[in-house]
């Protein structure tokens, strides 16, 4: 392949596939010089970068699998997925440099000084084709569990395994030749697992390197010809609020698809971004980290608003059970639970296993209900997690920071509506000494990851709580709730 054909572009960085392939041949020589082998992990901290891709290769190359790891997390955040996984080598950029202080890590520059030291390796094919990887996905009891997975099969893709490609397909964008632009970060499971499958099936891949925003979108969209995407509604929205001259500016005319996941899309937000991209293009697909469930292309919503599909891929089984396990007739809502493409298991969290599991189906804790025609609509979470601008964040990893703030008697977190980031996080605290709702959030803010923090604090004298003790987060919900519209 000639240097013309560009793999990556990244702001004014262009990557032909000839020197990603030379770069990760000599990623995979820079690993086993550092003692990287076969069954053994690497982290990856850097923001969006081709170099994230050249490692996760390199890596897979050689039998080993990649940790992505947010670069926005506090260091004992960090600490614990390095410690958990057993990664003997971090590697990191500027934004993750005081988190990696005093750790196994390579930063960026460093990389790319031994980088060019290497000579290739010969035995290894620099990869577009499959990627292993060890993604966390956190449980209720706070602290990020990683997800073990069965082999993927080989069906029913034989190039990479990988149900992704059958999504493409269906999406009409399975062939070579096709551009995706990457709105997130590469962290999260969505924004990678569908890079990654756009790479498996020839695509260029652009990514967004400095965050998301909305008029850089729309730019890069018009200047890379740009013909399939993938976010989150709050992408769509922060899209829809700029101005309409500025919208017009740039010609959306070459997107063929938009795939939005992680978080429920409000329906005007929905209707909205389908008058404003090419005819029949917006997509939906329902699942997480450890699956998907459901998919619903443009036409089948308007036929159903609201819904998040059938069953995906077609013939996948999927059902509503009640609590003891039993299916429950059309339009009764229970808890979700979908067939996965390969088994897997929540390490060291029997607990959750237990809780995910039903025989050969899996939950991930929604509730909801099956129409007649098969499409599933979403009503509620029985799961505490909240999702923020489709970020899953896990209210007892919060409450357990809560819990060592001197003046905080007892406390819990729940999710309230927003109409940006679809739900903020708010902390409900019972005091034991005098403290503010400034000082609760500061303390977490040097705790945890920002985006894991409280935005607001109440006051109570007392939590209500079941005689069991477990504090009635429905009741509480149903106050902010109450005038939303919706319950997710």
């Amino acid at each position: 392949m000639g240097k013309d054909d560009i793999v990556f572009v990244a702001n004014e960085r262009r990557v032909s596939r000839e020197e990603y392939q030379a770069r990760v041949a000599k990623a995979v020589t820079l690993l086993r010089d550092i003692g990287v082998g076969a069954g053994d992990r690497i982290g990856v901290a850097l923001r969006n970068c081709p170099q994230f891709f050249e490692l996760l290769a390199a890596a897979t190359a050689i039998k080993a699998k990649t940790v992505p790891i947010a670069w926005r997390l506090k260091r004992d955040e960090v600490l614990y997925l390095v410690e958990d996984s057993k990664a003997k080598w971090v590697f990191y950029d500027s934004d993750s440099a005081d988190q990696m202080a005093g750790s196994y890590g390579i930063s960026l520059d460093d990389y790319e000084s031994r980088l060019a030291a290497c000579k290739p390796a010969m035995d290894v094919e620099g990869g577009t084709s499959r990627f292993e990887m060890e993604l966390y996905s956190s449980g209720t009891t706070g602290r990020p569990k990683a997800i073990e997975r069965d082999a993927v099969p080989i069906e029913p893709d034989q190039k990479s395994g990988s149900r992704s490609l059958g999504i493409l397909s269906v999406m009409g964008i399975g062939q070579p030749g096709e551009v995706h632009l990457m709105c997130g970060p590469l962290y999260h499971s969505q924004p990678i697992g569908f890079a990654t499958a756009a790479l498996a099936a020839g695509h260029r891949v652009v990514m967004m390197s400095g965050g998301f925003d909305a008029e850089t979108c729309l730019a890069t969209i018009a200047r890379e010809r740009v013909t399939w995407l993938t976010c989150v509604p709050t992408h769509l929205i922060r899209i829809l609020a700029l101005p309409q001259a500025v919208r017009d500016r740039y010609d959306l005319s070459s997107i063929k698809a938009v795939l939005h996941s992680a978080a429920p899309c409000p329906r005007d937000v929905k209707i909205a971004v389908m008058n404003l991209l090419p005819p029949n293009t917006v997509w939906e697909i329902y699942g997480g980290t450890e699956g998907s469930f459901s998919m619903i292309s443009p036409q089948e919503w308007l036929r159903k608003p609201g819904s998040v599909g059938r069953a995906f891929p077609r013939g996948a089984e999927l059902k509503i059970l009640d609590a003891q396990g039993n299916s429950l007739a059309t339009g009764v809502q229970g808890l979700i639970y979908g067939q996965p493409l390969v088994n897997f298991r929540y390490r060291g969290a029997k607990e959750l296993d237990d809780q995910t599991w039903r025989g050969s189906l899996y939950t991930l804790g929604d509730v909801g209900y099956l129409d007649e025609d098969g499409y599933l609509f979403i009503t509620d979470r029985l799961k505490d997690m909240i999702i923020s601008g489709g970020s899953n964040i896990y209210p007892a990893e919060v409450e357990a920071v809560l819990f060592n703030h001197p003046a905080v008697g007892d406390a819990t977190v729940i999710g309230v509506p927003d109409s940006h980031w679809g739900e903020k996080v708010k902390a409900i605290v019972e005091r034991r000494a005098e403290t503010s709702e400034a000082e609760i959030i500061a303390f977490c803010r040097q705790n945890l990851a920002h985006y894991k923090c409280p935005t607001s604090v109440d006051f109570v004298d007392k939590l209500p709580r079941d005689p069991n003790g477990k504090v009635r987060k429905r009741d509480l919900r149903e106050v902010y709730w109450a005038n939303a519209g919706r319950a997710v």
